[in-house]
């Protein structure tokens, strides 16, 4: 890696670009603060953690998103 790559990772030619994440839920498990979903991208593999448990509302991200790559 060039120091230019270092200085500016989205420039780096082997991130992968840029999309709309399609998550899916690996695991979950119930805490006193609701539904904690592991999640991971089935586009990138980029995983996160969410918060759900309301019926009809899209959970939250607890977390950013990390990428194996990082």
């Amino acid at each position: 890696m060039t120091a230019i790559e270092a200085r500016n990772p989205q420039e780096c030619p082997t991130r992968t670009p840029a999309h709309e994440h399609a998550w899916s839920v690996e695991s979950s498990h119930t805490t006193s603060i609701g539904q904690v979903l592991y999640v991971r991208c089935v586009g990138c593999g980029a995983r996160r953690v969410d918060l759900g448990g309301v019926p009809f509302v899209p959970p939250t991200a607890l977390s950013i998103e990390v990428s194996l790559d990082d």
